[in-house]
């Protein structure tokens, strides 16, 4: 049976660490001066990359994982400092925003991946997928890993549009609350990591 709960939360955690409102003006920055239709597929292209690259993470994670000797609870702690720090990011205004290049396609390398299916989103998929016991369950995690994806390429499809409604400081709002909601997430990953690691001790 679908479990709206898990699609909810894991749809919002996805919707923090990849940031469609904060991501806007990077996809602007790295596809300007090309034509609007050269854009939208760059857009589409982006999701594509990012889409595939989590869905390997989260059919095959675990299998990484036990090949590497990782454990769950220290993916768990690892993901979540990790995310603490672009939740720090987030909230203090600094982002590492590539230069625009001509001569490579920015929807592959950086857009796709790792400024969309970064170790956060990876992370937290890996962790969701395992957790799913059941059909129903699996079936919730993966529509909110599509959903997520088909609000990114809108997000990024309608770009000039919605930095035009919302404006600047409209984005910057945005990216902060997500920053705020981004590092509570990160703390109670870590714990829960080392709450596992001494209930396993």
């Amino acid at each position: 049976m679908f479990d709206v709960a898990v699609f909810g939360s894991l749809f919002l955690t996805l919707f923090v660490i990849m940031d469609p409102p904060g991501i806007t003006p990077i996809f602007l920055g790295l596809t300007a001066g090309r034509p609007a239709k050269v854009q939208q597929r760059m857009a589409f292209q982006a999701v594509c990359v990012a889409f595939g690259v989590i869905s390997v993470f989260g059919l095959v994670g675990h299998q990484i994982l036990d090949y590497l000797h990782v454990s769950v609870p220290a993916l768990m702690i690892a993901g979540g400092l990790l995310l603490l720090l672009i939740a720090l990011d987030l909230l203090t205004g600094k982002t590492d925003e590539p230069k625009q290049t001509k001569d490579v396609n920015v929807a592959l390398v950086p857009l796709g991946m790792p400024l969309l299916a970064g170790p956060g989103a990876i992370v937290s998929v890996i962790l969701a997928v395992q957790d799913a016991d059941s059909v129903g369950t699996q079936l919730s995690v993966w529509s909110a890993i599509v959903a997520m994806h088909v609000v990114l390429w809108l997000v990024m499809r309608y770009s000039l549009l919605i930095i035009r409604v919302i404006k600047d400081g409209g984005v910057v709002l945005v990216t902060r609350l997500a920053g705020m909601m981004l590092s509570a997430i990160a703390v109670q990953q870590i714990i829960n990591g080392v709450t596992q690691v001494i209930q396993g001790a």
